[in-house]
């Protein structure tokens, strides 16, 4: 008996640390989810109105060509542009983790491309090279002009630029820069935080690496995003450990050595 009683001691503290270890993995894993979440909500909504401003512009492209006859090459570039709203849709409601934002605008920005095919094909004009989408706004559409451009705080680079755009920045005036909430301030996309990473390389990550690279570097809230996410993650394991800690304190209370 004078053996047992250590031994029943032991299996019981033990059970408490499993008992312990997976209530503090339970939280964790809640904490996770609910920052994912967080994480992904602005960004889902962003895209989501990517999808719609797509929609909107192939009415009116249907509005635009209605009457002048279509050969094949401007069926096929409809009915690719068509396509991709409809896969852009199923794409942005199946959403869920930023990085998956990705395809959803590597699939805009082909559409957006197909319906400027098919302009040039009943305007009778040669296809348009195959570009970026503006810089400032995406949804703008392909870009027609690089224009040297300076981002506060940083240094003058070409970016791309639709033709309303080009006109702004070459008169010296602001363009028209898609803008996120951030807190309870507008910023531009690219300062949104690391979780629009991946809404941006849908974009122009298949445009070279020099493309890309600039954009990266203006996300400058990329590395903070970052560094929040990594002190969440270390918040996170200090609380485990220390429920951990509490709750062995108060189960070795109980006995008396």
């Amino acid at each position: 008996m004078e053996l047992l009683a250590p031994l029943v001691l032991v299996s019981a503290v033990l059970a408490a640390v499993v008992w312990l270890a997976a209530a503090a993995s339970r939280r964790s894993q809640r904490r996770a989810a609910e920052l994912a979440e967080a994480e992904l909500a602005p960004v889902r909504r962003l895209v989501e109105e990517d999808v719609t401003a797509l929609g909107v512009e192939l009415q009116e492209l249907d509005v635009d060509v209605a009457g002048h006859p279509l050969d094949a090459g401007a069926n096929a570039d409809y009915q690719r542009a068509l396509d991709a709203y409809e896969s852009a849709k199923v794409a942005a409601a199946q959403l869920s983790a930023p990085d998956q934002v990705r395809h959803v605008t590597e699939i805009l920005e082909d559409g957006r491309y197909a319906m400027a095919c098919v302009r040039a094909r009943v305007e009778s004009k040669p296809l348009p090279t195959r570009r970026p989408p503006c810089f400032f706004d995406p949804r703008h559409g392909p870009s027609v002009a690089d224009v040297p451009w300076t981002p506060p705080g940083g240094a003058a680079r070409d970016v791309p630029a639709c033709a309303l755009d080009v006109e702004r920045v070459r008169a010296g005036a602001e363009p028209d820069i898609r803008k996120v909430m951030v807190g309870s301030q507008r910023v531009p996309y690219w300062q949104g935080g690391r979780a629009y990473q991946p809404y941006a390389a849908g974009y122009y990550g298949g445009f070279g690496p020099m493309q890309w690279m600039f954009m990266g570097v203006l996300f400058s809230g990329g590395l903070n995003g970052l560094g929040e996410a990594i002190g969440g993650i270390g918040e996170g394991l200090g609380e485990a450990v220390g429920g951990i800690g509490e709750g062995l304190g108060d189960l070795f209370d109980g006995f008396d050595f």
